[in-house]
Order: C-alpha cells, then sequence, then structure tokens
C-alpha cells in the first residue's frame, strides 16, 4: 500500500502506512549494518524520525522513498561510529584444530546472523531466493568492505533494483556518480569471492534429506557420518573468536578433539541469512541437562556441506531466533 503523491497527508492517512515498511526497511539495514540488532535499532530510529516528520511530510516522493531516505542516514550515522564489522575468514589466515589459537574478540567485530523472517517479506518464491543470495553471510560481509555510500548504492540498484535516478535522489548525488560508485563496488564485491553456496530452498526435498542426515550425525556424533557430508574443502569458524578452520580432516580434527564435548547434542532447526540452521544444545556434563551451545548455519554445495558457522553468543541469539532455553522433548 502506498500513499498518494503530490498532496499532503494527515497525520492519521500516514501513521498505520509506517508499519508495512518495517521489514522490508531491516532487511536494508541489515545488509548495511551487518548486525540484526544494529538494524532493529537503526529501523526503531527511523520511525521515530519518521513519526516526528510525518506534519512535514507533502506526498511529493513516495512515502517508502522518504523512508529508505532516512533509514540511509541513519545507518551513514552508526557506520560512522564504528569499525566494519567482518567474518574470521576476513582477519586472517586459516590456522590449525588447535585451542592454542582461540582469541575471542567483541562481538561488535563480527557480522552477525539475523532471522529470514525479519527481513524477507515477498510472496513470490523466486524473489524470495533472490533475497536468500543476499543475505548470505559471505555476502553481507563483503558488503562491509564498500565505504558506506558505495554500500548503499549496491544495495539500493543490485538488490532492490532501485532505478539510478531514484538512488542518485536518496542520495542527492548525479546519476552518473551512482553510476560510478556501482561499478566500483561491483568490482570490490568480485575481488572478495563471497562462498558460492547454493540457495537454500526449504521445500528442496534433496536439501531437507541432507540436513536431516546431518541432524542425525551429529546428535549421533557419528565421525564417519559426519566426514561422508563435510565436503573436502569445507570451512568452520566459531564468532566470537577470530580463528576458523579450512578442510574437512581440521573440521573433524577439531569436532573429535577439542570441540568433543559437543557429543550428545541436540539440534532444533531454524533459518538464517537465507540458510539452514539449527540451534545446538550441548550437555553441561555427564548426564546432565542440555543448555544453548551454538547457532550453526550451514552452507550446501553440490550436495555436500562447504560451510559451518557457529555463533556462541547464545544468549542473544537464541531469543533473537525464538529458539527455547531447552530443546523441545525428543
Amino acid at each position: 500500500m502506498e500513499v498518494a503523491e503530490g498532496r499532503a497527508q494527515t497525520r492519521k492517512e500516514l501513521e498505520p502506512l509506517l508499519e508495512e515498511h518495517r521489514r522490508e526497511l531491516n532487511g536494508y539495514c541489515y545488509r548495511m549494518l551487518g548486525s540484526a540488532f544494529e538494524a532493529e535499532d537503526a529501523v526503531q530510529e527511523t520511525m521515530v524520525r519518521a513519526w516526528r516528520s510525518l506534519d512535514r511530510f507533502e506526498g511529493r516522493a513516495s512515502l517508502r522513498s522518504w523512508l529508505y531516505r532516512i533509514a540511509t542516514n541513519v545507518c551513514l550515522d552508526m557506520l560512522g561510529q564504528r569499525e566494519r564489522r567482518a567474518m574470521p575468514m576476513d582477519m586472517g589466515p586459516a590456522v590449525g584444530p588447535s585451542v592454542e589459537h582461540l582469541k575471542p574478540l567483541q562481538e561488535s567485530a563480527f557480522v552477525e546472523p539475523v532471522p529470514d523472517g525479519r527481513v524477507i517479506d515477498r510472496d513470490d518464491p523466486a524473489e524470495q531466493a533472490a533475497q536468500r543470495e543476499t543475505l548470505r553471510l559471505a555476502f553481507v560481509a563483503a558488503l562491509q568492505h564498500l565505504p558506506p555510500r558505495q554500500r548503499a548504492v549496491l544495495i539500493l540498484r543490485e538488490v532492490l533494483h532501485w532505478q539510478a535516478s531514484e538512488a542518485a535522489e536518496l542520495l542527492e548525488t548525479t546519476v552518473q556518480s551512482v553510476n560510478s560508485s556501482l561499478q566500483r563496488a561491483r568490482a570490490t564485491i568480485a575481488s572478495k569471492h563471497p562462498t558460492e553456496a547454493d540457495v537454500f530452498t526449504p521445500g528442496d526435498e534433496k536439501q531437507q534429506q541432507l540436513l536431516q542426515r546431518y541432524l542425525a550425525a551429529f546428535e549421533g556424533y557419528d565421525m564417519e557420518a559426519l566426514k561422508a557430508l563435510l565436503a573436502e574443502d569445507a570451512v568452520q569458524c566459531m564468532p566470537p573468536y577470530d580463528m576458523w578452520l579450512r578442510g574437512r580432516d581440521d573440521v573433524l580434527t577439531w569436532w573429535f578433539g577439542p570441540g568433543k564435548e559437543c557429543k550428545g547434542s541436540r539440534l532444533v532447526p531454524t533459518v538464517a541469512n537465507g540458510l539452514p540452521a539449527f540451534g545446538q544444545y550441548r550437555p553441561s556434563g555427564p548426564g546432565g541437562a542440555h543448555e544453548p551451545w551454538a547457532l550453526q548455519i550451514l552452507e550446501i554445495e553440490d550436495g555436500a556441506i562447504v560451510g559451518f558457522t557457529a555463533y556462541l553468543d547464545t544468549a542473544r541469539m537464541f531469543p533473537l531466533f525464538g529458539l527455547p532455553p531447552t530443546p523441545p522433548a525428543a
């Protein structure tokens, strides 16, 4: 629903329309900021600023464009106050599977996940697939390498499919400047080579079968079954640690070495960043209760797991994804 152009709108007419844009604004701010929590803050600030300015909205532009202008300014303000977020793979080379390499950083150093339901707002399956592709952790991390205004241009033009003239008007610049920024942004993104994982389709039978095999193998902590599911060049990382591993052998050495206390875990399926994910609950000790341990996010390519990211900040991640404090009864 969009307001008519060319006349001032009353506050009563505009107020109910603001919330209709919240989800898509959340997706925009998430791609800009790389954090679901910061995106939520940015959208809330956008709504507050819009609310305060409703009496000055004259309807010469669409309400959607007006909100995106406010959201862009909010994000640019936030990005000017902190360092860029990244994934462990951006911070240094892969290391061996040893606890000596575990070096925790602040959560604000890392790109953080987002639930699909907070940012995907299209009913069309093809459009949903396109949105999932631009939510992948590798893509969002690559976006963070761009200067903030270039980042906004790329998202507006490539993800949201705005015209160059529309992006130029929003950013108060020229079409030539937008096109130049887009060209530089594309070159930067291409140089980062984000992982080309398959697009996750919840209704895909083959993907679901693979995920069921993974769930059974991980809960059973079956090394041979897990080995059969991992690609030879699989990558693992565990924010807030900057350590990351490359190669199936190193990943399995970690799981059955320093990570062996994960044996006996329970997994609860969810979805994050357009990718299959699980809430992992680890036993607190021999015979102990299961407690939140990690939000696992998997990347799949050609029927094998090529990426495994475990976010260990369960105090924030589990409520964000609606995961319960204890796993459901078997």
